[in-house]
């Protein structure tokens, strides 16, 4: 009976090994887009709209059908990567290089929304606050939005760090740091940086210049009474990325369809939907090197902060 057990569970091991191969010799003609949401049913349709773009215009590569798989966090994203479950990918600048190093994802092209495609993180601080540049931090509170952001969280911690600062999480916006430490805490949205600076609650906070612009996120009532700190390089709106082992044909015809996107009448629609997509660009060499520095600061942040 023993051994029966045995070859039954050596049987069992070699379907798992092989089922993956399996199911993507079968779904060949699948093209998966998928994306981190903590809400996946409000972003199912801005996926969909977009695959259903562009599955038509690449049955010349096999594929004939389209579809949108979630991910609850980017650990589980690049699981589907490293697995073939998930071929194509919509995230912003932080999440697309960590996807890089988790499931060696490969970029694609640069996703422009709203007519912007680059943006950066602004620190500020009220008017009458004694902070007058970045290095002033140490021994002051800093109102960060999520781990989630890429403009509220990750670029401020990777400029804390490259300026030498050294980043410690509070218990809340009334905690005080160690005099040596910048203390972050998380406000959870751009709205309550705002309203926690302007009520003095923490000393300053950081948001993109996107957010520092939109009066729904920095009420114009509060303006006057803020001032901005520091101003960082500019970064990727959000980009597209492939798994590894897309095959070639598929990747560059896919490459070609959005980059073409922006000058089809019959892409709008669903360029509209897709996150207010107003074009995709190829990406140069500058923005390679942007991306590749976000990347070294990503890493430090997770060996030194989290």
């Amino acid at each position: 009976m023993t051994g029966v057990w045995i070859r039954c569970f050596c049987l069992l091991m070699l379907l798992g090994a092989i089922a993956p191969g399996l199911r993507a010799a079968e779904d060949r003609h699948v093209l998966v887009l998928g994306r981190i949401s903590d809400d996946p049913r409000a972003h199912y349709d801005q996926l969909k709209a977009l695959l259903d773009y562009v599955v038509p215009r690449m049955k010349d590569v096999g594929i004939t059908e389209g579809r949108v798989l979630m991910a609850r966090d980017p650990q589980q994203m690049a699981s589907y990567l490293r697995r073939g479950r998930v071929d194509w990918v919509t995230e912003t600048s932080a999440t697309a290089v960590q996807l890089q190093q988790r499931a060696n994802a490969r970029l694609l092209v640069l996703t422009e929304r709203n007519g912007v495609s680059r943006y950066h993180t602004l620190f500020f601080t009220h008017r009458d606050s004694p902070l007058q540049r970045l290095q002033d931090l140490p021994g002051h509170s800093l109102a960060l939005q999520s781990t989630a952001s890429t403009s509220a969280y990750m670029v401020p911690m990777t400029t804390l760090l490259e300026h030498g600062l050294r980043p410690e999480i509070l218990l809340g916006p009334g905690d005080t740091p160690p005099p040596d430490r910048v203390g972050y805490v998380f406000a959870r949205s751009e709205a309550n940086i705002a309203a926690w600076v302007h009520k003095r609650m923490v000393d300053a906070g950081a948001v993109s210049n996107l957010d520092w612009q939109d009066p729904q996120r920095v009420p114009e009532a509060f303006k006057p009474d803020l001032r901005i700190l520091f101003r960082t390089e500019d970064y990727p709106r959000a980009l597209e990325l492939v798994r590894a082992d897309l095959p070639a044909p598929v990747e560059a015809r896919l490459r070609e369809v959005l980059l073409q996107a922006s000058g089809d009448p019959e892409a709008s629609p669903a360029l509209r939907q897709f996150f207010n997509t107003s074009r995709f660009i190829p990406l140069d060499d500058s923005m390679r090197q942007t991306l590749a520095e976000l990347r070294d600061g990503v890493a430090r942040v997770r060996a030194e902060v989290e």
